[in-house]
């Protein structure tokens, strides 16, 4: 997390998504402008997150980004 900072833009593209019972997932492509260890980048993160219903509220337990080459 040090490595990051100064996040100017930020955009979620939700590829696909599904709920069965307490269980849910997302793919999507995060796209986003920051500086990484000083530098001025623009990105784009493939990620995927699994979630659980626990007490009535969703939390992540898990989740895998990689970076997309261009």
């Amino acid at each position: 997390a040090r490595r990051f900072s100064a996040c100017t833009a930020y955009r979620i593209e939700v590829v696909s998504h599904d709920v069965v019972g307490d269980m849910a997932y997302t793919a999507c492509y995060e796209h986003i402008s920051a500086s990484v260890d000083g530098e001025a980048r623009v990105y784009t993160l493939r990620a995927t997150q699994t979630y659980r219903r626990e007490d009535g509220e969703w939390r992540v337990v898990h989740r895998h980004g990689d970076l997309v080459q261009a």
